[in-house]
């Protein structure tokens, strides 16, 4: 375990430290890093907001870009993208570096990222800074979290990581309302500029607030594994964008694929042989690691480009405005909110395989059911619908992700973490690419009509995709109701 890397202190010091110690009241571990629980909760909010805010602005940015709405899936899908790539390198960086000079170097990277979107002039550009802006949330969250684990008791820690999370579903609520408002009534670059006060704000405090944890001697980083696993990446996102070209590049696109495939293939190879592999492939033999982590890809692929589809819909399909669009964007994070209270006893009357099978068949229906509205459904019924959608679908995010944890020994939490993370940003990214070139493909014309009907077989498209998943979660054993492991965050 990392262990933190201070200065000895005197010997007159300790003993007055020690004497003043224990005269002192004893102090939680939550009262004494407040500071550091504000920062860590800035970031989440600051990164959920990021998340969700453009979703509303894609129309408007496509406008001023000179973009098609659907042909702005590249400044999505790389931002998570590098979360995906970058997240694996988080843990050596701090061991490294310090989790102080990184969590630093992160908010710097994700606000000047945040500028440099505001002020771009093409799409090219906007890329260019979205991927800065991604090299900067990549360490926001998992070097967040990891020094909580090190600083907040362990009887504390759940209400702090609730704390915390609080504030990450508060920006994807106030995410797509936020957008809608902001290129309603002034720029879509405000959405972006908003973050560089707060980075400079979180700036300072972590250079107040933030501990400083790190190794004596980190482990070697797995250079070659990290680069063989990033380019693949990078290649099966751009193989993703040829696809959306006309006319289709098929040879470019398959070459890109067929070098994707080799590296991959090549990276277990590699990992085989690593003491330190960025991702430790042997934890799939653990057969609730294996599925979760194929259940959560195959069900990401099928709704990660749903909120971005439901928007663009309402916009182009049916005439809505910005912020009447956010606006209704907002039940669904008040869904995921809602299935919170519910994970836990649900989890222990169910069980994670008769839940996962259950409720990804239930989050399947619902998207056939995006399929049935169009320019004439009334706002309630579409705001109630997706109510109930974020509330199934929240529920599985959350059973998805701790069902990772079940059998695995706690030595191996650390390296499933980041594997969790990466595999769920890089499903996400590929999600958002799969919805948009279904919807150009599926798109005749340039009307409402034309748009409206696209989204509707789109929909049904992806409700078939997330269904499939299903079969994955058929592999887990059964459990007994009462017996699983509650999710406490």
């Amino acid at each position: 375990m990392p262990h933190e890397a201070a200065e000895p202190l005197p010997r007159a010091d300790a003993a007055a430290t020690a004497a003043a110690a224990a005269a002192a009241p004893a102090i939680s571990s939550r009262e004494r890093y407040r500071g550091l629980l504000w920062l860590v909760a800035a970031a989440f909010f600051m990164q959920a907001l990021d998340s969700t805010v453009v979703n509303t602005a894609v129309p408007a940015m496509a406008e001023a870009l000179r973009e098609t709405p659907l042909g702005m899936r590249s400044a999505l899908t790389s931002y998570v993208l590098t979360l995906a790539v970058l997240i694996p390198a988080s843990p050596w960086l701090c061991d490294r570096f310090g989790t102080r000079r990184v969590f630093g170097a992160a908010i710097v990277l994700f606000g000047l990222g945040s500028l440099l979107c505001g002020l771009a002039q093409t799409l090219p550009q906007l890329v260019a800074a979205r991927v800065l802006q991604g090299m900067g949330g990549a360490a926001l969250m998992p070097v967040g979290r990891y020094v909580l684990v090190r600083s907040i008791d362990k009887r504390e820690f759940v209400r702090a990581m609730s704390t915390v999370a609080t504030f990450g579903l508060l920006g994807s609520v106030l995410g797509p309302l936020l957008g809608g408002a902001l290129v309603e009534y002034t720029s879509w670059r405000l959405i972006f500029l908003i973050n560089v006060p707060v980075a400079i704000a979180g700036v300072w405090m972590n250079r107040r607030d933030m501990p400083e944890y790190r190794m004596d001697h980190a482990n070697r980083f797995d250079l070659a594994g990290f680069l063989l696993f990033a380019i693949a990446s990078a290649l099966l996102l751009a193989a993703s964008e040829l696809a959306g070209m006309e006319p289709v590049p098929w040879g470019k696109m398959g070459a890109y694929g067929a070098v994707a495939v080799l590296l991959g293939v090549v990276y277990v190879w590699h990992s085989r042989r690593t003491a330190h592999p960025v991702a430790d492939l042997a934890l799939l033999r653990v057969r609730s690691v294996s599925v979760s982590l194929a259940g959560g890809l195959f069900t990401r692929l099928g709704i990660s480009g749903m909120f971005l589809l439901l928007v663009l819909f309402l916009q182009l399909g049916c005439g809505w405005s910005p912020l009447d669009a956010g606006l209704m964007m907002v039940p669904q994070a008040l869904g995921s909110i809602a299935a919170k209270w519910a994970i836990n006893r649900v989890l222990v009357r169910f069980g994670y395989r008769r839940l996962l099978l259950g409720n990804t068949l239930v989050v399947a229906l619902l998207l056939a059911v995006f399929a049935l509205f169009g320019p004439g459904s009334p706002p309630w019924l579409i705001a109630a619908i997706t109510f109930v959608y974020g509330c199934f679908a929240g529920m599985q995010y959350t059973a998805m992700n701790t069902l990772i944890y079940t059998d695995l020994d706690i030595r191996h939490a650390a390296m499933a973490s980041s594997m969790a993370s990466t595999t769920q940003y890089l499903a996400m990214s590929f999600g958002i690419a799969l919805a948009t070139l279904l919807m150009q493909a599926l798109l005749r014309g340039h009307s409402a009509a034309a748009f409206v009907e696209a989204f509707r077989w789109t929909v049904l498209i992806l409700a078939l995709v997330t269904a499939g998943a299903s079969r994955v979660f058929a592999r887990l054993a059964a459990d007994r109701a009462g017996e699983a492991t509650p999710a406490s965050v």
